[in-house]
């Protein structure tokens, strides 16, 4: 196993007030990205960006859905990465007939083969992993999808009086797919603003087709190697949040999610043609999480606007919801994203300039 130094693996004296050390951390951090990369494509062939969008995402300690069509390896991308990154992984197949019991556990009754008691002991269900794939999460009704709302946000369980802890780092990934959508139940509001991003998952281009229907239709089987350790991606998660955001970027991804509210001073006219509902304020906080871990990964210690702008589709995607006007003209969500990054400014110098007190006549 290939494991990235951070502050936090290395000696205690190491860490205190040390940019050198953590400057260092970051550089081999660039290098282990290209690792993971590398063991990935392994087994996947192409979908680099939505890779990426995974590892952003675990990095910033958020959850993530994903939407595409059947058949497009969504399931072993994720089991992949998981070895990659050296986790324990579970899976739950949404049905409707699932309970919530069925993924946060349950209680039974045992009989203490001691003293011949019968006493209740918790089970613990499939949520107890370090990533949890929730396949077709639509499938299944609203009362078994808050069961994951707890666990994604607070990462514990509470099942008879009792809260449990999950282990950390806990990652959920849920799929959708955005073809078959009869007898399906559709995320609420509330809780698809849980996930940190929605990352769509297209067709692979013809080369990666091609290259896909060659590798499976022979004998050829490659096993990614793990390159990090639950430890190290612990580590690599406290330091995306050390690492230091200028007020200029801050300013930038509030303004950003602030545009996307209609009839609020200064939302721009299209957003008030187009949207019923803007961003709230955890988008702001995830555009800047998502653009810390990108730096990260880029070996950079900076973040910039432009790393704002590269997760902002991913981030709004969810968080924004469309009128009839917008559906009338074939406006989806990616495509207001679009027209919002490219009207809202940056903040210009003068912005962060001190009024001079002015002398009294």
């Amino acid at each position: 196993m290939t494991t990235v130094p951070t502050p936090d693996s290395r000696p205690r004296s190491a860490v205190p007030g040390s940019a050198g050390a953590e400057m260092a951390a970051v550089e081999r951090l660039k290098l282990v990205r290209e690792a993971m990369l590398a063991e990935i494509r392994k087994v996947i062939v192409g979908q680099s960006d939505v890779m990426e969008s995974l590892l952003l995402a675990l990095l910033s300690r958020g959850h993530c859905l994903l939407v595409g069509v059947p058949g497009l390896a969504k399931t072993l991308m994720i089991s992949t990465l998981a070895k990659v990154l050296s986790l324990n992984f579970n899976r739950i197949q949404f049905t409707p007939d699932l309970m919530p019991s069925d993924i946060t556990g349950t209680d039974i009754i045992q009989e203490d083969p001691q003293t011949g008691k019968r006493v209740f002991n918790f089970i613990k269900g499939p949520v107890f992993t370090n990533m949890l794939l929730a396949d077709e999460i639509n499938r299944t009704p609203p009362k078994t999808q808050a069961a994951l709302l707890q666990a994604m946000q607070e990462y514990q369980v509470t099942a008879g009086g009792q809260t449990y802890p999950l282990q950390q780092p806990f990652f959920v990934l849920a799929t959708q797919n955005p073809v078959e959508q009869e007898g399906t139940y559709p995320l609420p509001e509330a809780q698809l603003d849980r996930f940190m991003f929605m990352v769509k998952v297209g067709y692979p281009q013809r080369e990666d087709e091609r290259t896909i229907v060659k590798n499976t239709t022979m004998d050829i089987r490659s096993e990614p190697h793990a390159v990090l350790s639950a430890e190290d991606i612990l580590a690599i998660q406290k330091l995306v949040r050390r690492v230091p955001v200028s007020d200029h970027v801050v300013d930038y991804a509030v303004n950003l999610v602030r545009a996307t509210r209609p009839h609020e001073k200064d939302t721009p006219e299209f957003i008030n043609n187009w949207l019923t509902w803007g961003a709230g304020p955890r988008a702001a906080q995830n555009l800047v999480l998502g653009a810390k871990a990108r730096a990260l990964l880029r070996g950079r210690l900076n973040v910039s606007t432009d790393d704002i702008r590269h997760v902002a589709k991913p981030v709004l995607r969810h968080r924004i919801i469309t009128n009839f006007n917008a559906d009338a003209e074939g406006i989806d969500t990616d495509a207001v994203v679009d027209k919002l990054i490219a009207t809202i400014k940056e903040p210009s110098a003068d912005a962060y300039k001190v009024a001079e007190p002015t002398t009294p006549a």
